[in-house]
């Protein structure tokens, strides 16, 4: 079989990452169209709705309240929540995601204020209860920049609110490390071959596209942490941990768990300027 590859541009500053010297684009590897036409058949209904009965116990989401969902999607999540009482934002790079997630909150009924934005350069000042960064959004930037997204989520947050965001479990990743797989639908594949840098504790992912006779090259990298460097981060950034998941299902993390899901709070004595007042220390 031939196939004709695709020429896609790489000029869209706010998604363009370092992968090895080189960029990668943020923008071609979640092109709408491809991750939808793979990964909708995993992103099910009861999938969805177990992932948000445990948000909302996770984040103690009794009553009504403000809550930024960042890298939202097209809204499986937001919508939900918003249909359970709470007063929904979203945030997403993706146009065409964020469509779809304002179709979907329409077709629900409920009103959800969505917003493209970057997630680097978001400015809130204490105006959420809650913040979700879910279902491995993080990890994608340099160190640095990971830091600050996390520095922005405190400074979003009102006092004594709290956030939750999951990633890979790096100690597992290395332990389990697959080389490379292959989704296969209706004869159409995505190829990945990972590997893992432990230099700079980034996994690398060489992704290779092939729909309709067209190949697409989406390669892309995401910094994996282990559990102590996220608790550095957290301090760093002026959160403090709550607790930790291995999972969607009140699992415990182990050193077995395949996936860290972070808890953590915004104390009381946080200021805007991201530092915590002596008497918390």
């Amino acid at each position: 079989m031939s196939l004709e590859k695709s020429s896609t541009s790489s000029s869209l500053d706010p998604t363009q990452q370092k992968l090895g010297g080189a960029l990668f684009n943020l923008e071609e590897v979640f092109e709408v169209d491809d991750y939808l036409y793979f990964y909708s058949e995993s992103l099910t209904a009861e999938r969805t709705d177990t992932e948000v009965s445990a948000l909302v116990r996770y984040l103690g989401l009794e009553t009504p309240m403000h809550i930024l969902d960042l890298a939202c999607g097209f809204g499986r999540h937001t919508n939900r929540l918003a249909a359970l009482g709470h007063y929904m934002t979203g945030i997403d790079l993706m146009p065409r995601f964020l469509q779809i997630a304002r179709e979907d909150a329409d077709s629900r009924g409920v009103q959800v204020h969505y917003h493209q934005g970057d997630m680097r350069n978001i400015d809130f000042e204490e105006e959420f209860d809650r913040v979700i960064l879910g279902f491995t959004a993080f990890g994608y930037f340099e160190d640095d920049e990971n830091l600050l997204v996390l520095k922005n989520i405190a400074r979003a947050l009102k006092p004594g609110g709290r956030m939750i965001f999951d990633t890979i479990a790096r100690d597992t990743v290395l332990k389990r490390l697959i080389s490379h797989y292959v989704t296969e639908k209706e004869g159409n594949l995505m190829i990945d071959r990972v590997s893992f840098d432990v230099l700079t504790g980034r996994q690398h992912n060489n992704r290779i596209v092939i729909r309709d006779g067209v190949r697409k090259d989406k390669p892309f990298s995401i910094r994996l942490y282990n559990v102590n460097e996220l608790l550095v981060l957290l301090k760093n950034a002026g959160l403090e941990l709550v607790k930790l998941y291995g999972g969607w299902d009140d699992q415990p993390f182990t050193s077995e768990s395949f996936r860290i899901i972070v808890l953590a709070g915004k104390p009381d004595g946080f200021n805007l300027a991201g530092t915590v007042k002596e008497s918390l220390l």
